[in-house]
């Protein structure tokens, strides 16, 4: 009767025993099956902005504000000097360039209009790596 005993107690441990090992690998399947597959998508690129403009290393900041200030002013000015004043510079010197801002907010939408239709076209172009 003993020997009895002993074959079932060691034949529930067993189970047991079979039941944890079941659990671990279909815990390490799920780990592996959860990893997460890049997407091959336009949105999801990672941008560096070195790529795209000159940014000389140590004066970043001073770029970073050159591109925001000065570059929407300067095309403002161009843009005013071609329009507002047909190309002369007699006609541009009578312009009032002292509204900072508006010549600014002039050029800021003229090269965010450049900027988005460089982007639409980086997109209507691209093409995604199949892995």
């Amino acid at each position: 009767m003993e020997e009895i005993d002993e074959k079932l107690v060691e034949n529930k441990n067993m189970l047991y025993y079979n039941q944890m090992i079941e659990r671990d690998r279909k815990a390490q399947k799920s780990k592996k099956g959860k990893r997460r597959k890049h997407s091959n998508s336009f949105g999801s690129q990672k941008i560096n902005l070195k790529d795209y403009i000159f940014i000389p290393e140590g004066i970043e900041y001073l770029a970073y504000a050159f591109y925001i200030i000065g570059v929407p002013y300067i095309t403002g000015a161009i843009f005013l000097f071609f329009t507002v004043a047909g190309g002369d510079f007699n006609n541009f010197e009578l312009i009032s360039l002292d509204a900072f801002f508006i010549v600014w907010a002039i050029g800021y939408e003229i090269s965010a209009t450049i900027v988005l239709i460089y982007i639409v076209t980086l997109y209507l172009r691209y093409e995604p790596d199949d892995e």
